[in-house]
């Protein structure tokens, strides 16, 4: 099984989760982005039908691996990281991305770690959504600020 992987079949946080299930870790923390059913705009909130992700998905497998080394590296007891991406049409409340960290203790950097890879994953992932309303459509890029996921890092050592 792939850790980092462009799909698109539908996901599952159990599927995302025995991934990273290892022997030594009492601890797996989960996420998963769904599909809302409302979008707020500038003139409000409109009512979302589906959306269709688009990857380029070489670089973009590529680049969820290196967050998975980012992670390893900031937080050293996570011992594995996997973060799937669904591509294609996905209807209200289908998981789009789900994201799994294994470390041996819920107090070991397992859930930062899971908020830093949605964050950066935001930031650097070559994903692009296109959001479908019942009177048109529009392609929408996400915040692309690779410092957004600083804030998410493991603080320095004293």
């Amino acid at each position: 099984m792939k850790l980092f992987e462009m799909t698109e079949a539908p996901l599952s946080l159990d599927d995302v989760a025995q991934r990273v299930t290892r022997p030594d870790c009492g601890a797996i923390t989960t996420f998963a982005g769904v599909v809302r059913g409302a979008t707020a705009t500038d003139s409000g909130v409109r009512g979302t039908d589906f959306l269709n992700y688009e990857a380029y998905t070489e670089m973009a497998e590529t680049m969820l691996a290196r967050i998975g080394a980012e992670i390893m590296a900031q937080w050293p007891k996570v011992t594995a990281v996997s973060i799937l991406h669904r591509t294609g049409r996905l209807e209200i409340g289908e998981p789009s991305v789900v994201i799994a960290v294994a470390t041996p203790h819920r107090g070991d950097g397992c859930f930062e770690a899971c908020r830093y890879a949605i964050e950066r994953l935001k930031a650097i992932v070559p994903i692009w959504k296109e959001e479908n309303w019942s009177d048109g459509q529009i392609w929408v890029e996400g915040p692309r600020q690779p410092d957004l996921a600083a804030a998410y890092t493991r603080p320095a050592a004293e």
